[in-house]
């Protein structure tokens, strides 16, 4: 039986919504994961750094920046033991200049994804998928990443339909 795994970066805090910055409790990624998972049936791990960015965003991508040209890996609050028994692997997260966020890549680093085929949806507001698709692709050798999901952080509440439609082109609903 096919099993799938949501794993998904998300930020709460202070987030830029088209051109005003804004106060958010749940972040935009994790407001579409919540979606997913009334959807689907599948786990879900949340991939959290052990010292998080700052709360203020014009802070926050700044120091993102930093940790992308250092090619980083943070440290995460906890790991998965293992992906094994997973075929599916959804990976969630923003556009973090042009890709997926460095603590992404510290849980990529953590296991090998030959076979497994790799749905990647991006939370961004207007900069797409940036090239976190190509990146997937070298980050998880012998995968099979699909064309991701753009979703416009600030219209993740509205999300439901792109979300049901895509989920379905992969069969997974």
């Amino acid at each position: 039986m096919s099993k799938t795994l949501i794993a998904y970066f998300s930020r709460a805090d202070e987030n830029y919504f088209g051109g005003a910055m804004r106060y958010v409790k749940t972040g935009n990624t994790e407001i579409v994961v919540n979606k997913m998972k009334e959807m689907i049936d599948a786990d879900a791990f949340k991939i959290e750094m052990k010292d998080p960015y700052s709360p203020v965003y014009m802070t926050c991508i700044e120091e993102a920046k930093e940790d992308l040209k250092s090619n980083a890996r943070p440290e995460l609050v906890s790991m998965l033991g293992s992906i094994d028994e997973y075929d599916t692997i959804i990976l969630a997260y923003p556009n973090y200049w042009g890709t997926y966020p460095m603590a992404v890549a510290t849980f990529l680093d953590r296991f090998d994804f030959a076979g497994k085929k790799i749905l990647p949806l991006c939370t961004n507001e207007g900069s797409g998928m940036g090239h976190s698709e190509s990146d997937l692709m070298k980050a998880t050798e012998g995968a099979n990443v699909v064309n991701g999901l753009a979703i416009t952080g600030s219209r993740a509440d509205d999300s439901d339909s792109s979300v049901r439609k895509w989920l379905s082109s992969n069969g997974l609903i």
